[in-house]
């Protein structure tokens, strides 16, 4: 019953590399904001516009707690802020639990978020200039608790098939 957790910032390719892994591994895939997104009926975006910030980290610690106890197997792909928020950080040193930080770079994010902002929430509303400031800051404040995962894959420069490789070889 090992549960595989992909984890970085928005961008890094968490819900890309989780889908494809779930395709050459018996694990199914699952994907913490979709879950969230079925669960209320709305999307995450709607849910931190209409509900506020709060109460989406309150759900999403309880669903993620759920998933880390109950006894399937899967690959799980969490939202980017989820490791900082109601100790959720502690979830990825569970005994079943290999826990991946996907690592990329400000510029690598700046890149890939730049045209596909305004389906974020925390950046939507950010000018590119902003935009490549909060990433960075974001990144500095989010940087412990993305090294609390067991193992971390820097994914600058780097295919989605190359990223796969090295997760297999992790979990082999």
């Amino acid at each position: 019953m090992k549960k595989i957790i992909l984890l970085g910032y928005m961008g890094c390719g968490k819900s890309t590399i989780a889908k494809l892994l779930a395709n050459s591994t018996s694990f199914s895939y699952l994907d913490l904001d979709e879950i969230i997104e079925k669960n209320e009926n709305a999307s995450v975006k709607n849910i931190f516009s209409e509900k506020g910030e709060i109460y989406f980290r309150k759900l999403e610690h309880q669903i993620l707690e759920k998933l880390i106890n109950n006894q399937e197997s899967f690959i799980l792909s969490l939202g980017g802020g989820t490791p900082c928020y109601s100790n959720n950080h502690e979830f990825l040193k569970s005994s079943n639990v290999i826990s991946i930080y996907l690592k990329a770079s400000v510029e690598t994010l700046y890149d890939r978020l730049l045209y596909s902002n305004s389906e974020r929430p925390l950046i939507a509303n950010k000018n590119p200039e902003e935009m490549k400031e909060f990433i960075a800051k974001s990144l500095f404040d989010r940087s412990y608790y993305y090294n609390q995962a067991q193992f971390k894959i820097s994914v600058d420069g780097k295919s989605s098939e190359e990223i796969i490789s090295e997760i297999e070889t992790i979990l082999a």
